[in-house]
């Protein structure tokens, strides 16, 4: 009776590459996905250049003053509707 009990692993295919490059694809996504979440947890202390004057230009750096253009795509405004 002991003899007809199998009670060797059953034999299990070897993982193929595409499986493998799945399983740890998902495992680097779940620690990216970690990372972001404590990224937005935990708060990073702004560096002192940040803190000092932001409304300054950097050098090589040459804010333009936008001017106002008409848009061409916009129909003019009529004056006045005519009264019949």
């Amino acid at each position: 009776m002991a003899s007809d009990l199998d009670f060797s692993p059953p034999e299990v295919p070897e993982p193929t590459f595409l499986e493998n490059l799945l399983r740890y694809g998902l495992f680097l996504g779940a620690i990216f996905q970690l990372i972001c979440v404590l990224a937005i947890i935990i708060p990073v202390p702004k560096s002192h250049e940040a803190e000092t004057e932001p409304s300054e230009p950097r050098s090589g750096e040459v804010k333009k003053p936008k001017a106002a253009a008409p848009s061409t795509n916009k129909r003019p405004k009529k004056e006045a509707k005519k009264k019949r």
